[in-house]
């Protein structure tokens, strides 16, 4: 890692618990140092960070160097959601044009332990597929991906997500705008309430929503875990304590 100049400009791409926690902390630790912060826009009612922030996306690859080169960015990191690939992607390609450092944040994935039944799918397209006939699901999988479930209405399905659907569900779905819980007990009694038979949920990893695998386990609900998409190559960090090691590094080089 060259450490040689300056470090005048962060930008910080969010989408995640971990890129609020990078955001403060950067900005308490670092505060000679510009920081903006980027969301994506999928989600309205985003928290006030005390920093400056964008809302949107780049227009692309050749958006986002634009950006890079007008705000003269030194280094971004990238703390967005594991399965926001298509930002990533841009992220990687966007730095190696303009030679500006980048690290991305990876959360460790989840492991099955004792107890849990799982079946990898590749993706939410594979997992409608792969879900019994009249099956009760809980589809744990976001806003954006849950028109890949639609067409199964031999299954009822729980949905939970943060915003409204784009289109309506199906009549006999039931819809619940609320974020996950972080509370075993909490999810359990959804998971019971209605008589749940198969959770789908992407390998986001992670804390925040975790309470939902353990109430599965021990309800013996088995789950359709949906792999992560391939990333391309770049320095990561699997903690926000190791990118804040590495934007100190970056400081202390360049003092």
């Amino acid at each position: 890692m060259d450490l040689t100049r300056t470090l005048d400009h962060i930008l910080l791409l969010a989408g995640t618990s971990e890129a609020r926690q990078l955001a403060k902390s950067i900005a308490q630790r670092f505060a000679a140092v510009k920081l903006t912060v980027s969301f994506a826009g999928v989600v309205k009612d985003l928290p006030d960070l005390g920093v400056p922030t964008r809302i949107g996306g780049f227009g692309g690859v050749d958006g986002l160097v634009s950006y890079l080169q007008e705000k003269s960015v030194d280094l971004i990191i990238d703390a967005t959601h594991p399965f926001a690939a298509q930002m990533s992607r841009h992220a990687v390609d966007a730095a190696g044009q303009t030679d500006t450092h980048l690290i991305r944040l990876e959360r460790p994935i989840w492991h099955e332990v004792d107890g849990d039944t799982w079946q990898h799918v590749a993706s939410t397209t594979a997992a409608a597929e792969a879900l019994p006939k009249k099956s009760r699901a809980f589809l744990s999988v976001g806003r954006k991906e849950i028109d890949k479930f639609t067409y199964r209405d031999d299954c009822f399905a729980l949905v939970r997500m943060i915003e409204p659907p784009e289109r309506p569900l199906p009549d006999h779905w039931h819809l619940v705008l609320e974020r996950p819980s972080k509370s075993v007990d909490a999810e359990r009694h959804l998971l019971k309430h209605h008589k749940i038979t198969h959770l789908v949920t992407k390998n986001s990893g992670g804390a925040s929503s975790y309470a939902k695998i353990e109430a599965a386990r021990q309800l013996q609900v088995p789950l359709l875990m949906i792999k992560r998409p391939a990333l391309p190559d770049a320095d990561t960090a699997s903690s926000t304590a190791e990118v804040l090691k590495f934007v100190e590094q970056f400081v202390d080089g360049c003092d």
